[in-house]
């Protein structure tokens, strides 16, 4: 079984992620470090060197790429669902989880890490707060295909262990 977890940057995907595979004893594969180790670079840097369009090309080979044992939870990166077909992609090979939070949380969990993210160096709390408001709205109807969305205030590992075993 292969579980990928999507969501915005900030929802939590790899620190579950790690926790859920732990405790199923699945190994725990995140996407976003495997690009980065491909690559030999980290996503901010590539990303500043190629542009987004490249970036969006790259990391979608990179997850259809990737050998995937046959038991693993994937951490993804908070766009890739939304490009190509991605999400399709995903749902013909496991089961899509989606940690879905609103604005504020997200802000909030972000606000400290931001410098380290492309999307979001520079941003004031107040911008941050509007740019993950726009950036939600135009990436939602990706992140609702997954075959499960999870309320991620209230998502506990066993929770999550329950529904990804039960569906």
């Amino acid at each position: 079984m292969i579980i990928f977890l999507v969501g915005f940057m900030g929802s939590g995907k790899t620190t579950i992620g790690r926790k859920l595979a732990s405790k199923l004893n699945f190994r725990f594969i995140d996407l976003d470090e495997q690009f980065e180790w491909e690559e030999a670079t980290s996503i901010a840097k590539y990303f500043q060197q190629h542009g987004e369009e490249k970036f969006r090309k790259r990391e979608s080979e990179v997850l259809k790429t990737t050998n995937y044992p046959d038991n693993c939870i994937v951490s993804t990166g908070g766009g890739l669902p939304c490009f190509f077909d991605n999400m399709e992609w995903m749902k013909a090979h496991g089961k899509v989880v989606y940690i879905q939070h609103n604005p504020k949380t997200l802000a909030q969990r972000l606000e400290h890490g931001k410098e380290e993210r492309p999307l979001l160096h520079g941003k004031t709390m107040d911008e941050l707060v509007e740019f993950i408001t726009e950036k939600l709205a135009e990436r939602e109807k990706y992140y609702i295909q997954a075959t499960i969305v999870a309320d991620g205030l209230s998502l506990t590992t066993d929770y999550l262990k329950d529904i990804v075993l039960g569906c």
